[in-house]
């Protein structure tokens, strides 16, 4: 082993027994008690319920991420990798063809790594909680779009990359960057009217009150709205969500269907200002740069790395590739990732935070946030009482419970 070989082998190992720590902390922190915020919306049964699925899921996936991480490891250290390449390269392919085979195999085998697991979750897990709305057949159907879409728009960026890296000289990271950057803006702009309905129908709201609602409250905040849909969620789940999509005259609101069912006109109209919160508030346009700005130092130092003779050693690899190069240097860069999620995880809770007291302010009805997110929590099974380390590592959302001190510490003291 070399020092690549330790690195790697490490943050693997060390990553995964961090998660450990935080998950067995989460599962201990679950308390038998129900806050008393929570009395008027959940029952001590459902609250049993919901502990009863943390500690179940948190299980199912401690078990999932140990199989494959051990699968990745015997793999690597049988010389997996190695014999894949010789087999690819035997094949007498181009060297971008051979690329394009050797990471899409590799794909492929940790999909059916996966599977298994998925099926698991879809199937038992969350048909035991009562969640699961999903056929065999759209599972299936959902998995051959999934293959699909990753040939159709994965290929060309793949190929894209390793021409670059193979022809383009020292400046191929910048070449490299740009052009994964405009596709990303391309694919913002197309995906919520044409990959997002290959999955979920779209149906524009009907005329009524919640449009009217909907429709004056975003008049009175200034904010365009070029269209307002329900998608079929309990197509697949009972759990519901809310979100914003796209840029410019592509943008969406989409309000799963069972949302709808289940909160009041005004507490749909506080959870939509959240969204547009995000919007007003520019953590949309945020996220975007930070994932510009992060794709063009990977791209950089992989330029530094590529075709590293030691890096490969790690990997009992005889001949160097591009496309090895590519998958090594992504496991080399992953303690780097880590840190990265761990940061970005906490500027995306300030963000939720931010975006709460901006519907509170500007939405006459703001207080009934509050509302909605009891119910959503009782309708999702959310853990009420995560642990403060878990959350660190883990949530892109501060837990529900500080958001409603939150807000109502906001109300109480509110001068607009």
């Amino acid at each position: 082993m070399n020092i690549f070989s330790i690195i790697i082998l490490g943050t693997l190992l060390g990553t995964f027994f961090i998660k450990l720590v935080a998950d067995i902390l989460n599962m201990k922190a679950a308390g038998a008690v129900l806050p008393v915020e929570f009395q008027d919306v959940y029952d001590q049964e459902a609250y049993e319920k919901s502990q009863n699925y943390l500690r179940h899921s948190t299980v199912f996936s401690l078990v999932a991420a140990a199989f494959e991480l051990l699968i990745l490891l015997v793999f690597w250290f049988a010389g997996g990798f190695n014999f894949l390449d010789s087999m690819v390269r035997g094949l007498d392919f181009s060297s971008l063809v051979t690329g394009i085979l050797y990471i899409g195999i590799l794909l492929f085998l940790q999909g059916l790594v996966s599977l298994p697991f998925s099926i698991y979750q879809t199937f038992v897990l969350e048909e035991k909680y009562g969640f699961n709305k999903t056929t065999p057949l759209t599972f299936v159907s959902d998995k051959l779009k999934g293959v699909l879409l990753g040939l159709l728009l994965g290929t060309p960026v793949l190929a894209g990359l390793l021409w670059f890296f193979e022809n383009s000289g020292s400046l191929a990271w910048v070449w490299a960057w740009v052009a994964v950057a405009f596709f990303g803006f391309v694919l913002q702009y197309v995906a919520p009217t044409v990959i997002m309905p290959l999955f979920n129908k779209f149906t524009p709201l009907e005329d009524g009150e919640l449009k009217s609602a909907i429709m004056g409250y975003a008049k009175s905040v200034d904010f365009p709205l070029s269209g307002i849909f329900v998608i079929d969620g309990s197509k697949r789940s009972s759990k519901a969500n809310a979100f914003f999509t796209g840029f410019g005259k592509q943008k969406r609101i989409a309000l799963f269907d069972t949302l709808i069912e289940n909160h009041t006109v005004t507490e749909l109209v506080a959870v939509l200002a959240h969204e547009i919160g995000h919007y007003k508030k520019k953590h949309i346009v945020i996220a975007m740069f930070l994932s510009i700005i992060n794709m063009g130092i990977v791209f950089f130092l992989l330029s530094i790395f590529l075709n590293n003779r030691d890096l490969f050693d790690a990997f009992y690899m005889e001949n160097l590739s591009v496309y090895a190069s590519l998958l090594f240097f992504s496991l080399l860069y992953s303690p780097v990732e880590f840190v990265l999620s761990v940061v970005l995880q906490s500027l995306s809770r300030r963000h939720e935070f931010q975006a709460d007291h901006y519907a509170v302010e500007t939405y006459s009805e703001g207080s009934t946030l509050v509302e909605a997110l009891k119910k959503l929590s009782r309708t999702n099974l959310s853990n009420l009482t995560p642990h403060p380390f878990y959350v660190f590592l883990n949530y892109s959302h501060p837990p529900v419970l500080q958001r409603i001190e939150r807000i109502r510490r906001e109300l109480s003291t509110a001068t607009f």
